[in-house]
């Protein structure tokens, strides 16, 4: 398996706690990742029906065949379980054998937290684990690593494609028939999923937009709350995610709308019709898909590393943007994304506007770190006070400006 950044946080977690929780969405490696990190321990899949079966017929008894615990995937089909593995943690804790005893999965983040907020709080370490980073495949030398931008945006950056030689196209259509439709079928009552995949190729067409829901309800025929329920859906199979805009307005009027991404630019791409590299590169996407992969990487970063700076971004109403700010409460960082592989004069404008605007911030307001840009180009520079990163370099400088900030 290729080394994930997240196992010495997972490592650290079953050091503190007595059962650990892995989510993420399907497919990101959770199971290959605490498999290889608990060797040692039994290893139960929920995804059986005769396990799942014998789980729920006699939760007590299921866990007494694990005298020393064992690792429980896709736990979150059978959540009546965890009130008896609080019962069981809480024995254990007077035989001072519990820390790291139990390592659960899931990929649904409502069943799963929902169980977990209910019956284990306090007695749980929680990391979510996204799909690979390019800055992972860096640190293994993988080939892929070397590949062009625009194959590294329209692959994508699960592991079944990048490291087992599965075709994009074969497997995210694979992946949405498979895992995202019956995650619909399980937590809503859908007989016609027409409408459905509509909806899916109509957030993939608005990644890196502010989100509009009664407009995109309407463009798929459906009810706002039926695609507010639909996007909650995503949400929760890690699918998509909202970035919030920021409440620091520097005396401006904002827009206060979140923007729409995809946690993995491949699956957005084919969504979106586009069904070569080459296509890609052509396409009006290629912007948004480029943002929605750096913004992807400061996700992976900041859960790898369970580091705390929330992320937004800045738009007022006179149509000035900001793509990323990174708020570690004292301090923020403002950063823009250019698909382009040449530099231009006006890149800097938004950012330049921004710290005009910060400049002249009422007291007590957050202090702004220097500016950051990231460009589909090679070469890095500093041009105005913004510091230019090229895309290869950005694993590595988002790990930085997630850290800079970070409490000691």
């Amino acid at each position: 398996m290729l080394p994930r950044h997240a196992t010495a946080q997972l490592l650290n977690l079953a050091g503190w706690y007595p059962v650990v929780a892995v989510t993420g969405p399907r497919q990101s490696g959770k199971t290959t990742l605490v498999r290889a990190a608990f060797a040692g321990k039994p290893y139960v899949s929920l995804e059986d029906p005769d396990v799942r079966q014998a789980a729920l017929a006699d939760p007590r008894g299921f866990l007494a065949l694990y005298p020393d615990g064992a690792v429980l995937d896709e736990a979150q089909h059978v959540p009546q379980l965890f009130s008896y593995l609080q019962t069981r943690v809480d024995e254990d804790r007077h035989r001072a054998r519990s820390a790291g005893a139990w390592i659960v999965t899931g990929s649904q983040h409502f069943g799963l937290v929902a169980a977990i907020t209910q019956s284990l709080a306090g007695r749980v370490g929680l990391l979510h684990l996204l799909p690979l980073s390019l800055g992972e495949l860096q640190d293994a030398a993988h080939p892929a690593a070397q590949e062009p931008l625009a194959e590294l945006l329209w692959r994508g950056l699960y592991p079944s494609v990048v490291d087992r030689g599965v075709p994009p196209a074969v497997w995210h259509a694979d992946y949405v028939a498979t895992y995202v439709e019956r995650d619909l079928r399980q937590l809503v009552n859908v007989r016609d999923l027409s409408p459905f995949r509509t909806f899916l190729r109509m957030c993939a067409a608005r990644c890196g937009q502010m989100l509009n829901l009664s407009a995109l309800a309407a463009d798929c025929g459906v009810t706002a709350n039926t695609a507010k329920a639909w996007l909650s859906i995503l949400e929760a199979s890690y699918i998509v995610f909202t970035l919030p805009q920021h409440h620091v307005n520097f005396g401006k009027r904002l827009v206060k709308s979140p923007k729409l991404y995809f946690y993995d630019s491949g699956l957005a791409a084919w969504l979106a019709g586009l069904r070569s590299a080459d296509e890609l590169a052509l396409s009006s996407l290629r912007g948004p898909l480029f943002e929605t992969w750096a913004l992807g990487e400061v996700l992976k970063a900041r859960s790898n590393h369970r580091l705390a700076p929330s992320l937004h971004y800045w738009r007022d109403q006179a149509g000035v943007e900001i793509d990323l700010l990174l708020d570690h409460g004292a301090r923020l960082t403002p950063v823009e994304f250019k698909a382009g592989q040449t530099v231009a004069a006006d890149w800097a404008d938004a950012l330049n506007r921004y710290r005009a605007l910060a400049a002249q911030r009422a007291a007590g307001q957050p202090a702004i770190a220097p500016a950051q840009l990231v460009y589909g180009g090679d070469e890095p520079r500093t041009r105005s006070g913004v510091h230019i990163t090229p895309w290869r370099g950005w694993p590595q400088r988002a790990l930085e400006l997630l850290t800079e900030g970070a409490a000691p």
